[in-house]
């Protein structure tokens, strides 16, 4: 089971506590995926979703609230083991147009209604169930174990920017893009979704998706970790074999011997413990020395290499040890 389809399937056993938040609840799953079907003076309305647990939200919120019994027909969907619909069909009635106007579908004198139903919107838990309503009707959100993405899909361009200013009021940027003939309301950041989640009332949703998103910042945390400290393992490696063939170098030429003492012990340690650090390096030392100690003296092996490697001209003084060697 999808990540969404548990978030709906929580959503869907929310139920408002006053009449006012039912009726947003309702009003958005309406606006969402309500068709009306009108015959001269008769109007019909169906309500699509292809989630068992919204259609029964739909049915008994027009039960309890209007006392309407809606008829229910399923839809197999056999192509692409896609999942059922399910219509829930109010078929022409009196109390069916009184429903329409007071959900904000309808005005006054039976003509369509734009935008969204402002009177139902006026407290901040009616807000809260109509974003509910409207997610449960056209929402989706990712797995939090890869991508963070939560999307509210709507064919209607105004009603799009609507549900983006709804959003908005409760601080979240939603933005909007569109998919052939869709547009797309959509949150990314990871902060805003969890809060989303928290104002449609996905607590357990809420919970599961703190969860994973910890142990995926931990875990990526510690990619890191070990992915820089494999970086510095292998800088050190590459360092402590250049060094060792410098010194190699050294040896077959000129003899270390003939190096200056500091250069000459640093030069052998580096070749009895090619794997040691710097660290270790000056530990063995007599005085011991520190990081930075040893790696100078590694480098002005490293010189002395280089010089050999291209026939220059060797000039090693002979107070530190060694003498002036010329080749």
């Amino acid at each position: 089971m999808s990540f969404s389809l548990i978030t709906k399937n929580e959503l869907a056993r929310v139920i408002g506590p006053r009449r006012c938040c039912k009726t947003s609840e309702l009003a958005a799953l309406i606006k969402m995926d309500g068709t009306l079907q009108i015959n001269g003076r008769k109007i019909a309305l169906n309500i699509t979703n292809h989630n068992a647990a919204v259609a029964r939200k739909v049915i008994k919120l027009s039960k309890d609230l209007f006392g309407i019994r809606p008829e229910v027909l399923v839809k197999k969907k056999v192509r692409l083991r896609k999942n059922n619909v399910y219509m829930v069909r109010i078929p022409p009635q009196p109390e069916l147009q009184k429903m329409l106007v007071e959900l904000g579908m309808l005005n006054d004198n039976g003509s369509l209604q734009e935008g969204l139903p402002e009177k139902l919107l006026q407290k901040e838990c009616c807000r809260r169930s109509y974003l509910r309503g409207i997610f449960l009707g056209g929402g989706s959100v990712n797995n939090p174990g890869g991508t963070y993405h939560l999307e509210i899909i709507t064919g209607d361009g105004r009603h799009a920017g609507d549900i983006s200013n709804l959003l908005q009021q409760f601080g979240l940027p939603a933005r909007i893009s569109s998919r052939k003939q869709w547009y797309v309301v959509y949150l990314k950041d990871s902060e805003q979704i969890v809060e989303c989640l928290n104002i449609m009332g996905a607590h357990t949703a809420l919970l599961e998706f703190e969860n994973t998103r910890i142990y995926k910042d931990m875990r990526n945390k510690i990619n890191r970790l070990v992915n820089c400290e494999t970086a510095n393992l292998n800088k050190t490696v590459d360092a402590a074999m250049r060094q060792s063939e410098n010194i190699r170098v050294i040896a077959g030429t000129m003899g270390i011997e003939k190096l200056p003492r500091p250069l000459r012990e640093v030069a052998e340690l580096r070749l009895h413990y090619p794997d040691a650090s710097l660290k270790e390096l000056g530990e063995m030392m007599d005085p011991p020395l520190g990081k930075s100690g040893v790696n100078h003296r590694l480098r002005k092996l490293d010189k002395i290499a280089e010089k050999l490697h291209s026939g220059g001209l060797l000039n090693i003084p002979a107070k530190h040890g060694g003498t002036g060697v010329e080749k």
